[in-house]
Order: C-alpha cells, then structure tokens, then sequence
C-alpha cells in the first residue's frame, strides 16, 4: 500500500528533524525521577541502545531542572523537558541546554511569562510541543462541549498555538492525546485538516505492554496509514525501553 505523508512544517530537535520529509522519529519518556541522576542515565543510555531517537523527562520542581545540565551532557540523543504551569522550570530548562520543551502556553500565565519564554527558545533553536490532553481540557471547553471530543482538543491546540504565533513563534509541534483510541483518531484527523504543524502521536495512558501495544498499533497504525503523524510516542507501563520497540514495530 502506497502511503502519502502529509505535508508538515520542519522542525529540529537537537540534531533530529521532524516533520517535512523527514522518517518518523520514535521517542519515549524517562520513568525515572529526574532528580536521580544516575538513574535517570543510565535509563536514557538503555533507550540509546535500542535506538530511541528523542527522550523526554519530567521536570516538575527545581531539583528536576537543577539535573538538567549533568543529564544533557552526558547523552547523545535530543532531550526534551516536560513543564505544566511554571515559567521560572521552563527557563531553568532553556538555561540547562534542552533541545526542546513540552508545555502549553496558556497555562503559564501572563503574556509576560510566554514572552520570556518564548523569546529564550526562539533564540536558542528550541522547539515547543504544544501537548493537548482530553483527561485536562481547559474549564471553559469542558463546560461548552461537555465532555472530551475532538473538536473541544482541536481548539485547545489551535488556542496554544495562537499564543504562540502572535510571538513570532512557529517552531511548533502538537500532540492531541486520548486514553480512547476513537476519539484520539478524531482529534488528530481533525487537527491535520486545519494546521500543517507536525504532529506527534500517542495514546495516553495505553496500559501495560500487551494492553498498551494493541491499543497503539490500532490508533497509530490508523493515522500512519493514512499519512498522520511525524513522531511517535507509546505509553506503556514498564521499562521505557518496551515502548522504543513496540514503536518501530508498528512502523
């Protein structure tokens, strides 16, 4: 079967294209507590082995950005640093080196805080995954649409992105992720017929490795097929290294 990529925006992690012509880029997410560094190495170094090409680590106080510099230096593949609703964690982590942040701007806060933070990443090269989750959708969404639904996440994303753009900033990509496979489909399908950011794909919350790899190869193999998706995630709870496999698999 003959499959046409659709057509996205480039961007660059680290030294890893996204989107445009670029392969589809496998990653995965560090279950380490950042703040153990060793740790947290020596789980990025057992990915690098079985070929994860992006990892992302949590960085939820300043013990955790204070551990980026010493992980960033002693690894060879891009990293990620995941921030909800902290400016001053998401600075930490531009002044550590990250190749890229995971945040959503309209939780920071002013426009001074986005401003900041915008301006550092744009001027280091440092993408920004705008990551929408139907599990916690702004109130205001909840209440007009419901429930969860593809167009409520959609215009999640699309409001984040503006945020963005009215900085200047287009280095973006953006995740729409669901626990419910259909709905995750949706709200991709739906999002790449409005926007030619990438887009990276998953499904929260996938469940344990056989669980998780049926629910992924369903979803993703879905959007895959019909040319969605520039980068990949699977969620499975286990070793991280389960989901670098299971997603070259489904590839």
């Amino acid at each position: 079967m003959q499959i046409t990529r659709r057509k996205t925006r480039q961007i660059s992690v680290g030294s890893v294209k996204i989107g445009g012509d670029a392969p589809v880029v496998v990653q995965s997410m560090t279950t380490s507590d950042t703040r153990d560094i060793p740790a947290t190495l020596r789980e990025i170094h057992r990915l690098e082995e079985v070929g994860c090409e992006i990892v992302r680590v949590a960085v939820p106080d300043k013990e955790s950005a204070e551990a980026l510099p010493k992980i960033r230096s002693q690894i060879q593949i891009p990293l990620i640093a995941d921030v909800h609703f902290d400016y001053h964690l998401a600075l930490a982590a531009l002044a550590a080196g990250v190749d890229g942040l995971r945040l959503n701007p309209g939780n920071i806060g002013s426009k001074e805080r986005v401003t900041k933070i915008v301006k550092i990443a744009k001027d280091q090269g440092v993408p920004i995954r705008v990551g929408v989750n139907a599990g916690s959708l702004e109130r205001d969404l909840r209440e007009r649409y419901g429930y969860p639904t593809a167009e409520a996440m959609v215009e999640s994303a699309l409001r984040h992105i503006e945020i963005l753009e009215e900085q200047g900033f287009y280095d973006t990509k953006v995740s729409l992720k669901a626990s419910h496979v259909g709905l995750a489909v949706d709200a991709y399908r739906l999002f790449s017929q409005k926007s030619v950011y990438p887009v990276h794909l998953g499904i929260t919350e996938a469940g344990t490795v056989a669980t998780g790899a049926v629910k992924s190869a369903v979803g993703l193999g879905i959007l895959l097929s019909e040319g969605i998706g520039d980068t990949i995630r699977i969620s499975l709870a286990g070793d991280s290294t389960e989901e670098v496999g299971v997603g070259f698999e489904i590839l």
